[in-house]
């Protein structure tokens, strides 16, 4: 990975309830969240119901890399507790974006290597995630992070 530029001021936090107009913006700012989020001026209050359901839940975080009070980058862990490989708890990785504007400076594997150390410390044997397959940066990205494709994901959309 290409050496962090990231100014000092940058701070790796749980998200807040008045971070979640924020979160929308970042996840709308791809070629794939234009069409899948609704970055109105107000918020869907779906988003502020699935907020309230994830800070409820436990286990399920959501994080923000706050600059100077801006938030700049975010991601959603997920701790999984499982029967398989004897009854191990696997951290899920959903919903990774940075800022435009700061891409490029190692802000998206800070976000990541925090969140890897968040699901080491609560004792998780692996992590894992998805990418979309039209996003071949992001799946260099997680590879130059040591993350290996194994699986073949498969969704279910349901009305």
């Amino acid at each position: 990975m290409a050496e962090s530029s990231l100014p000092n001021t940058i701070e790796i936090r749980e998200a807040w309830r008045g971070d979640v107009a924020a979160i929308v913006a970042l996840l709308a700012d791809d070629p794939l969240g234009q069409s899948r989020e609704e970055n109105t001026d107000p918020l869907p209050q779906s988003y502020f119901r699935a907020f309230d359901e994830i800070a409820d839940q436990r286990g399920n975080l959501l994080l923000v890399a706050d600059m100077d009070g801006r938030v700049i980058g975010c991601l959603q862990l997920t701790m999984i507790p499982g029967l398989t490989r004897r009854g191990m708890k696997r951290g899920q990785i959903e919903g990774v974006r940075v800022a435009s504007s700061q891409r490029g400076h190692g802000l998206g594997e800070r976000l990541i290597r925090h969140a890897i150390g968040i699901a080491r410390a609560e004792g998780c044997g692996l992590v894992q995630l998805t990418t979309d397959k039209s996003r071949p940066d992001a799946l260099r990205f997680y590879e130059g992070l040591g993350f290996v494709a194994t699986h073949l994901g498969m969704k279910l959309t349901l009305d």
